[in-house]
């Protein structure tokens, strides 16, 4: 039975009832209120079984504004609410990958062979403008390890970020966190390609800008995977959560084409548009995201427990959930792999094929296809066979022939090249797809958990933040490698792939 009443009436019947048994009640008020709903058979059995005098904290959340008015006329249900919030995110963090995409795409401007490119213009290279091409700080020879250095403050500040902002999203209400986090990306996003306009060649700035774009971006994951709990039950989260997971690789893919089509003739608008995209959505973020089913009156999907003590306690050490260790570990590797592709690919097409920067970026892109695939091929595999940990082995060992098979005729033609760039990011994006989203599954399963669905996002933060480290030594170790040639990076990624199949197989299937 669940009791649908207004704030007013909830409020007196809610005070009656806990007064009634020496509860204290505090109410968080807020300066909007909807309908809520509540389950009076778990409220009277926590009643029954607390102790006297204990003080329940209900936090009644905002309805967005014109959510609101929309609610009046079309009320969302359970059906509804969960196509709403499946879309909503799904364009949300499509938003957060375009805008982290621009960099790799100009990396290939920002240190370009000025001999081919003199030849092209008809100029003469002399000492004095043997460089003319590039832009400075990256016009010199340590520019692998100057490219390698901002992945790597962006990868480990949003690593950092990613630990806390998790619980920072349980604690705020998830409509105004991600409101904020979109619109400071797009800021942090914009000010990197003014660097152009403004004629900016100093390397802290770009430092600067890259390391609190890595503290922003860490807003998205916890907060949408959090929203997609709230609406969606344990049994509707495996292949929609697969299809759901194409947001990387569709925003990647639209960064890849928008940066690309501007890296040629003003490498600044390659930033400046995506920032502007996912600036401007923090608005229908603000206006009309309902993240919480009981906002609306609906009742969630998976009910939570009222006493989160011992949640909070459990959360506060990740080891006490089984599998976090596991999966955190597969997900270092997957992620180091994955983080490699997307900051570096362009640059390894153009340089090993030889084509120019705005085909690379293309060709970028069917990597980006491939992972779409995966991680829906991903998750039906893993409703099928009821098993996340073997489904993400296979793959992960499928990976790495795939691999080597590309760095060995991947750029025969251009057909060997679209033809197993895609495979390639089936097999490499499809494990870590899955292994974020069944994470949240086995966490939603989980006894401590009690079935709190609103604890996901600081879990989730933790088992991606231990993930993002990965994705922050790849790129680093990319860079570092180069100067060895790309044979070197490619063993590299191999054995990194192969330590990923290794730690799923030990950990979560032997």
């Amino acid at each position: 039975m669940v009791l649908t009443v207004s704030k007013y009436r909830f409020q007196h019947w809610l005070f009656t009832l806990l007064t009634a048994h020496n509860v204290s009640l505090k109410i968080l008020r807020a300066k909007r209120y909807s309908f809520e709903a509540f389950s009076l058979g778990t409220l009277n059995r926590y009643i029954q079984s607390s102790s006297k005098h204990q003080v329940i904290h209900f936090g009644m959340v905002h309805l967005a504004p014109a959510a609101e008015c929309i609610h009046k006329v079309l009320p969302l249900n359970s059906k509804s609410g969960c196509v709403h919030i499946f879309l909503f995110t799904l364009l949300i963090y499509t938003c957060y990958h375009l805008s982290r995409k621009p960099l790799s795409i100009v990396k290939s401007v920002l240190h370009q062979n000025c001999s081919e490119e003199a030849h092209k213009k008809g100029k003469i290279i002399v000492p004095e403008n043997e460089t003319f091409c590039d832009w400075a700080p990256f016009d010199n020879q340590n520019y692998d390890s100057l490219f390698g250095t901002l992945d790597l403050i962006f990868l480990s500040l949003y690593a950092i970020s990613m630990f806390f902002s998790g619980h920072v999203a349980d604690k705020m209400d998830l409509r105004i966190y991600l409101c904020i986090g979109t619109l400071l990306s797009g800021m942090t996003t914009i000010a990197f390609g003014l660097g152009y306009f403004f004629n900016i060649h100093s390397f802290t700035y770009y430092a600067i800008v890259q390391g609190l774009a890595g503290l922003v971006q860490a807003s998205g994951w916890p907060a949408v995977v959090a929203c997609m709990g709230n609406w969606f039950g344990k049994d509707k989260r495996g292949f929609f959560m697969g299809v759901w997971t194409a947001h990387a690789s569709i925003g990647n893919i639209l960064g890849s084409l928008i940066a690309g089509a501007f890296v040629e003739k003003s490498w600044g608008w390659s930033f400046i548009v995506p920032g502007l995209i996912i600036g401007f959505f923090s608005l229908p973020i603000y206006f009309f995201l309902v993240p919480y089913p009981e906002s609306v009156g609906v009742r969630p999907p998976v009910q939570y427990n009222l006493n989160d003590g011992p949640i909070d306690q459990a959360i506060s050490d990740g080891n006490s959930f089984e599998g976090v260790v596991e999966y955190s570990l597969t997900l270092f590797f997957s992620k180091l792999v994955s983080y490699t592709f997307i900051f570096w690919l362009p640059m390894y097409i153009r340089e090993a094929g030889g084509f120019n920067p705005s085909s690379s970026a293309d060709l970028s892109a069917v990597f980006d296809l491939g992972g779409i695939l995966g991680g829906i091929i991903a998750g039906y595999v893993s409703d099928s066979t009821g098993s996340s940990a073997i489904t993400c082995v296979v793959m992960l060992a499928l990976s790495i022939p795939t691999l080597y098979l590309y760095s060995i005729v991947g750029f025969r033609s251009l057909a060997y090249c679209i033809g197993l760039l895609i495979p390639l990011g089936l097999f490499v994006n499809g494990p870590y797809c899955l292994i974020t989203t069944a994470v949240s599954a086995d966490l939603g399963t989980h006894p401590s958990l009690s079935k709190n669905s609103r604890t996901l996002a600081t879990v989730t933060g933790i088992i991606d933040g231990t993930g993002s480290v990965g994705a922050a030594l790849g790129p680093l170790l990319c860079g570092l490698l180069k100067p060895y040639g790309w044979s070197v990076i490619i063993i590299m990624l191999m054995v990194a792939l192969a330590l990923a199949a290794i730690v799923s197989y030990l950990f979560l299937i032997y």
